[in-house]
């Protein structure tokens, strides 16, 4: 078992920057890929895919929707995750979700992703 605790976000303005950053602990001796999502407050509005990195963080994959204003990086000693947020717009306004799955995989596709945090708010005001 992986327990995930994501911190940071809050009120931002558009054009700033922020950093959520995603705590794991438990049985995280064993390899995990890690990713973010992100719920909006939109009706309708699944929870979506922001970007993923592999065990050593040597890989990452991201939306188009993020990619290049967004960077996620990790530190195994201290079994954290992190997500750079730049260039914000009010779309960006979700509550942000890190994920781990214990198979590798680090894709957008949710149901693959085996622990979940309890997210936090990222609200991106114009």
């Amino acid at each position: 078992q992986v327990h995930l605790v994501e911190s940071g976000g809050g009120l931002v303005q558009a054009g700033d920057s922020t950093r959520l950053s995603c705590a794991a602990s438990g049985h995280t001796t064993s390899p995990y890929t890690m990713a973010w999502f992100r719920l909006s407050p939109v009706p309708g509005h699944e929870r979506a895919f922001v970007g993923g990195i592999n065990w050593d963080g040597t890989n990452t994959y991201y939306d188009p929707a993020v990619k290049g204003r967004f960077t996620i990086t990790r530190d195994n000693t201290k079994n954290t995750m992190t997500l750079e947020m730049t260039s914000l717009k009010p779309e960006d306004t979700a509550t942000y979700y890190c994920a781990a799955d214990r198979s590798g995989y680090y894709g957008s596709d949710r149901a693959a992703y085996d622990y979940w945090g309890q997210g936090t708010q990222v609200t991106v005001s114009s």
